[in-house]
């Protein structure tokens, strides 16, 4: 994607398949809302090919749209709607694209129920709380059964327990729904969480794609090792932790206890591969001058 004379995007290259979560991670700048929007159809690319269920987004008609779920960082429209209200009002428009394999729409009482909503059904929209709402933000992204959902930023103004209940609904929708879901976040701990793979966006490039584990592989990180011996607490930071703790059972043959091991965390991994991309391309422009 360009805008004038400037690349946001430039050779940016991946797939999902039905029932993955992929979590877009990235810088603010990065290139990750441009990218979804041209998944979504909403916006052009310049150059380049771009397929989604098969078709082009910008060309995508209504029986393709109606495959498609997105839940938006915010939605403040609908006020004076009553939850139950909307989201059977909502459904209507997917019912002449429901098939047997995949019937459209939810229904409106079960996706209520999904999305913890089922006390406030005919509360008015106005009146919910803000993680009410973003629970109701949720049911209207996937209110018409998506194959794929997009998901920016969903669990923003989430407390501990709704962001948990959350969690497990992505889990239900990919697993049992077979549904395909990209999301993006700030939150790593909720990546490394949710995501099969993560795909780290930095200067217009995916810089980096696989799962948590593959991440960390990629980082040469150091893992603390912490244990107790005679009743002193201590740590160790080391490359190889195995080798480590197999030499500390050779030393200490007993009393060693509260072993515990901790690796380089994807918030650890994902600063490095973001501090290695910037410096790299801080040295091709020193390079170019």
């Amino acid at each position: 994607m360009r805008y004038g004379t400037t690349d946001v995007l430039h050779g940016v290259g991946f797939t999902a398949g039905p029932g993955e979560v992929v979590a877009l991670l990235g810088p603010n700048g990065a290139g990750k809302t441009t990218t979804i929007e041209i998944l979504e159809g909403f916006r052009l690319p310049s150059a380049g090919h771009v397929r989604v269920l098969g078709q082009e987004p910008g060309k995508g008609d209504e029986v393709w749209r109606a495959k498609l779920g997105v839940v938006l960082q915010s939605w403040r429209d609908h006020g004076r709607w009553r939850v139950r209200e909307l989201l059977d009002h909502l459904g209507r428009y997917y019912r002449p694209y429901s098939t047997p394999e995949r019937p459209r729409p939810f229904d409106t009482d079960e996706l209520i129920a999904t999305v913890g909503l089922t006390g406030h059904a005919h509360a008015r929209i106005g009146k919910l709380s803000g993680g009410q709402r973003r629970r109701l933000d949720v049911a209207i992204g996937i209110v018409g059964r998506p194959e794929l959902l997009f998901l920016d930023e969903p669990t923003a103004g989430f407390d501990p327990h709704a962001r948990r209940d959350f969690h497990d609904l992505v889990h239900r929708l990919s697993d049992l729904e077979g549904m395909t879901i990209l999301l993006t976040t700030h939150d790593l701990a909720e990546a490394e969480k949710l995501a099969d793979r993560i795909l780290v966006l930095a200067g217009g490039r995916i810089i980096a794609d696989g799962s948590p584990d593959q991440l960390s592989r990629q980082v040469a990180g150091k893992s603390e090792v912490i244990w107790t011996h005679g009743g002193r607490r201590h740590v160790h930071t080391t490359d190889d932790p195995t080798a480590f703790v197999r030499d500390l059972f050779r030393r200490h043959e007993r009393g060693i206890s509260e072993l515990e091991v901790r690796r380089s965390s994807l918030e650890d991994t994902y600063m490095a591969l973001v501090q290695r991309h910037e410096t790299g391309q801080q040295r091709e422009e020193v390079a170019a001058l």
